[in-house]
């Protein structure tokens, strides 16, 4: 994100990243409420709200432990459209009959606090599928590709796994090719390789 220019709310972007007690409960006294309202709002409860404020503060922690992440909208309106999005999923997930949500609970959304949300969210959900199809690897490929991704060398690899190099590097991209396989045959994945 280069040539953007950065919010002043920056602050509460590093207090999620650098887990700064003060900055994270500026968050909550700033925010946690109109989220409260917004859930209650749309069929939710009080602990509804507060699950789906803590997803949205560990998933905005993640997107912005990213590099090149630069906030440049008010956070409110980033929290809200992560928040939102996240409620949308629970109430889908939930198979509720009709999902409307309304109101914006009095946040400040902007073009930019959709994208950088809307980007959040799709982020999440791409790194969720591919985790679940990595743990459905059997455990020999689960074994090499946490190896070979932990930085060690193929020849490292080998060396630790008492198996030859050739057969380490062969097995580590029948791995990969079968966790791809696995991913773009998946119904989530259509829908999230045309979004954004």
């Amino acid at each position: 994100m280069t040539n953007l220019k950065q919010s002043g709310d920056q602050y509460l972007i590093d207090a999620l990243i650098s887990n700064d007690n003060q900055g994270i409960n500026t968050i909550y006294e700033r925010f946690s409420a109109k989220i409260e309202r917004f859930v209650c709002a749309n069929s939710g409860t009080s602990d509804d709200a507060r699950d789906v404020f803590q997803e949205a503060l560990i998933a905005i922690a993640r997107q912005a432990r990213k590099s090149g992440f630069t906030l440049t909208c008010p956070f409110e309106g980033y929290l809200f459209v992560v928040c939102r999005g996240k409620w949308l999923n629970e109430l889908r997930r939930r198979k509720r009959q009709e999902v409307t949500i309304e109101g914006s609970a009095g946040f400040t959304e902007t073009d930019e606090a959709w994208t950088l949300g809307e980007q959040t969210l799709h982020d999440e959900a791409r790194e969720a599928l591919f985790r679940e199809f990595l743990e459905k690897l059997p455990a020999s490929c689960l074994q090499i590709l946490r190896l070979a991704w932990s930085g060690l060398s193929m020849e490292e690899v080998g060396v630790q796994l008492n198996m030859s190099y050739n057969y380490v590097r062969k097995r580590k991209s029948e791995c990969i090719s079968r966790l791809a396989a696995s991913i773009q045959a998946a119904p989530a994945y259509q829908s999230l390789k045309y979004t954004l």
